[in-house]
């Protein structure tokens, strides 16, 4: 019989061998650390620390990084009170897309950059301090933000359980504005309703058009065109000379389109010579340049987590451009227009301000009824990213081709900006809607909407929305007040097909608007068929010409349709036709 010790031994021999023969668990994340060469900063630095890996080298990595099937690889930390000159770890759980974490990066060779996206601290009016990304020109785009410290690529082999050194060796340089011309004059205006919300100085600005004749005729008075969206780098679609035939075609994958760079200079050269032409209204046009800590636009209304951007647009900004450039300076001489963000706005802005401007004309809206916020019901889904039954959880899409095919879910889409950013900071999509709707947290950062993670809708978040922000729910609930204002000024246009399902809520306001008796709302809604977003009411033009030509679209449409309909009497009509 063998003695106790030596069966003891045998059991732990055994043991041994079987704990190095059989796998443990999953494969050991690859280990990154990143250094903060001293140079870069004298102090500490805030913000998120962002690893990207990507397989194709014909762009830098921080450029693809998107929601469609051709995404890389991306990491996001927190970084606080990041010293100059120490290193910081990636951790093995650290949240990834589309991948969730590094133990999932697949051995292989890879072009490797990671960036800083900088975060300053802001002492807000309402008693909150908050730690966020303040655009610096380049509308709160994180990967091109002047100041943002970055990495030289470098090629890789990354494999399971490997350890790499990163070091930061650039920072993204400065914007230089544009200069003034001839036709674009640009100003910039210190907001006091803004600065003193967010207890620092901040800005508004504008790119403005002046009308031909504009300093032949000094006792003419103008009506006020506003185009809303994205911010605009200087005044877009406008080039005075005609295409440079010698640049290079570019091909449009979106519109499936080559030369597409030549097409956008042609068209913005006809939009001169028409602007410049006899027919032509005169009027000034401008775009306004609203980005902020949370995104490259505000929405153009109060919020809790912006502060008070609607009020600062509309008694601020659009009153001091009218002085100094002879606008008429009464609501009805000012229209409204843009697409997607900006046809959101359009409708907002119109809604909300119903006294201080004339006319909207939205294209494809942001979700304007938020029973269909695109394809999610917050009022009585329970999940966004799920549709729940007994037996089956059914993903819900996030973006479709024309013809329906599915590129991305929403649950990817958020997946993405929660890399890019916690607290609604990624300066993405579904984030910024989040801080312009939500009420403010105890932590001072916008409350979810639903969980980033799992998707649970929060209802008393969606309750907060519907009462200040839902513009269907909003028109229905307060018409008996607003219909006598809104009357004819409600254009409404989007493609059946949109990539981002926006026209289900557009049918849904439709709906509420042809129910309205009391007065008849006496606008416009209509669809594009089997058009993508973001279709803008053109019924002769592909949706690559048509998005172009805004101002040249609904400012002779104006004059020639809805004016009449909204002009008081005694108006001036008549100082600016010449």
């Amino acid at each position: 019989m063998l003695k106790p010790s030596i069966i003891l031994l045998l059991l732990a021999m055994v043991v041994g061998y079987w704990s190095c023969a059989v796998p443990t668990g999953e494969p050991a994340a690859p280990s990154f650390t990143v250094q903060l060469p001293a140079e870069f900063s004298d102090e500490p630095l805030d913000g998120r620390l962002l690893i990207m890996l990507s397989t194709n080298t014909e762009q830098e990595p921080r450029f693809q990084i998107s929601d469609g099937p051709g995404t890389q690889l991306a990491f996001g930390m927190d970084v606080e009170n990041w010293e100059p000159g120490s290193s910081i770890e990636f951790r093995p759980d650290t949240p990834g897309y589309p991948l969730e974490g590094m133990a999932e990066i697949p051995s292989r060779e890879y072009q490797v950059q990671v960036l800083l996206h900088k975060y300053e601290t802001f002492n807000r009016s309402d008693g909150h301090t908050v730690k966020l990304p303040m655009d610096r020109g380049e509308g709160q785009q994180w990967n091109r933000a002047p100041g943002n410290l970055l990495s030289t690529p470098q090629t890789l082999t990354i494999e399971a359980g490997g350890s790499y050194e990163l070091a930061f060796d650039q920072a993204i340089e400065p914007i230089t504005p544009p200069e003034d011309t001839e036709w674009i004059k640009h100003v910039q205006i210190r907001s006091e309703l803004l600065s003193e919300f967010w207890g620092r100085d901040m800005y508004l600005g504008a790119h403005v058009l002046l009308p031909k004749g504009w300093a032949d005729h000094p006792e003419a008075k103008y009506p006020l065109a506003i185009m809303h969206g994205h911010f605009p780098s200087d005044f877009g679609g406008w080039r005075t000379e005609p295409v440079d035939t010698s640049e290079p075609c570019v091909y449009s994958s979106r519109f499936d389109m080559d030369c597409y760079n030549h097409v956008v200079q042609q068209e913005a050269y006809d939009f001169y010579q028409m602007w410049n032409g006899d027919d032509f209204p005169r009027m000034l046009a401008i775009e306004i340049q609203h980005a902020n800590p949370y995104y490259d636009d505000s929405y153009a209304v109060n919020s809790e987590n912006l502060g008070p951007y609607g009020d600062a647009i509309t008694y601020e900004l659009i009153p001091y451009i009218e002085e100094q450039f002879r606008g008429i300076g009464e609501g009805w001489a000012r229209i409204l227009y843009g697409g997607s963000t900006g046809g959101w706005e359009a409708l907002a802005v119109q809604v909300l301000y119903p006294d201080d401007y004339g006319t909207c004309y939205a294209a494809c809206p942001d979700p304007i009824d938020f029973r269909a916020f695109c394809l999610t019901n917050i009022y009585e889904d329970k999940n966004a990213y799920y549709l729940e039954s007994e037996f089956k959880r059914t993903e819900v899409a996030g973006r479709r081709d024309y013809l329906g095919n599915v590129t991305s879910s929403l649950q990817d889409m958020n997946q993405r900006e929660l890399v890019l950013g916690t607290h609604s900071r990624s300066g993405q999509q579904w984030d910024i809607w989040e801080a312009v709707y939500s009420p403010v947290g105890a932590d001072g950062y916008p409350q979810r909407i639903w969980d980033k993670v799992t998707g649970e809708i929060n209802p008393d978040v969606a309750a907060y929305w519907k009462e200040n922000y839902d513009l269907a729910y909003i028109m229905k609930r307060d018409w008996a007040t607003l219909g006598p204002k809104l009357k004819g000024k409600v254009h409404i246009y989007c493609g059946d097909m949109d990539n981002y399902y926006l026209n289900n809520a557009v049918y849904l306001t439709e709906d509420i608007l042809e129910e309205t008796t009391a007065p008849y709302y006496d606008g416009e809604v209509d669809y594009g068929d089997r058009a993508e977003h973001c279709w803008n009411g053109d019924h002769s033009q592909p949706n690559a010409i048509s998005r172009l030509r805004y101002h040249q679209m609904f400012i002779p449409k104006w004059v020639a349709e809805d004016l009449p309909k909204v002009a008081p009497a005694g108006a001036d009509t008549r100082s600016w036709r010449y």
